[in-house]
């Protein structure tokens, strides 16, 4: 089984920024997910995997959310 490349360090500034600036639906999403309190699974947010940025990633789940993905509705996305 191939085991993804986490949070490699030329995405470290991207990820930064995208943590402070999250969207209105991201920042409401967090304070569920933060501090373990669904189901006591840990949640990071902003998480890179190969060449992607997660909004909200679960290691122990193997479970990734994306909110907002309007970016991704694009021709080379799709």
């Amino acid at each position: 089984m191939h085991t993804p490349t986490p949070n490699t360090k030329p995405q470290k500034r991207i990820r930064q920024r995208l943590r402070n600036n999250p969207t209105p639906w991201e920042h409401t999403l967090w304070q569920y997910l933060k501090n373990s309190q669904v189901g006591g699974f840990k949640f990071r947010r902003q998480h890179g995997i190969e060449n992607y940025i997660v909004d909200f990633y679960c290691q122990k789940a193997k479970l990734v959310v994306e909110l907002d993905g309007s970016g991704y509705y694009n021709s080379r996305q799709i």
